[in-house]
C-alpha cells in the first residue's frame, strides 16, 4: 500500500498565529489546542491537514513547498488575503494558467490561481 498524504507542514515562528491566517483565508476553523508551538487546520474537515510547527531556525531563501489555491473570484480573494496580512509578490500568466504569488505574514509563499 502506498503512503498517504496526511499533512502539509509549514515551519514558522508562531504556529497559532499563522494557522489563524490560513484558517481565515480558507474559511476553516483552527483545530482545538492550537498554541505557539503547534497548530493544525482541517483534522476533521480537510485532507490533507495543514500543520504548523514552530522551529528555532527556518530554512533561508525560497520555500520549496507552497500551497496552490484556486478561486473563481480570483482578484477578490487576492485582496482578501492581503487584508488578512499577506503581501502581493507578483502576477503570472503561463502554461495556460493565471495566478498570483503572495507571501503569508511570516513570508512563506503561496499562490492563488484564477479558476
Amino acid at each position: 500500500m502506498p503512503p498517504r498524504l496526511v499533512n502539509i507542514t509549514v515551519d514558522c515562528t508562531d504556529a497559532a498565529a499563522l494557522a489563524q491566517f490560513y484558517a481565515e483565508l480558507l474559511e476553516q476553523p483552527v483545530d482545538p489546542e492550537a498554541n505557539r508551538d503547534f497548530a493544525t487546520i482541517g483534522r476533521e474537515t480537510m485532507s490533507p491537514t495543514l500543520m504548523f510547527l514552530r522551529v528555532p531556525d527556518r530554512n533561508p531563501g525560497k520555500n520549496v513547498v507552497h500551497l496552490d489555491l484556486a478561486a473563481t473570484d480570483w482578484r477578490d480573494q487576492i485582496e482578501r488575503a492581503i487584508s488578512l496580512g499577506a503581501k502581493h509578490i507578483a502576477d503570472f500568466d503561463e502554461y495556460g494558467i493565471t495566478w498570483s504569488t503572495l507571501a503569508d505574514p511570516e513570508g512563506n509563499l503561496f499562490d492563488i490561481a484564477k479558476g
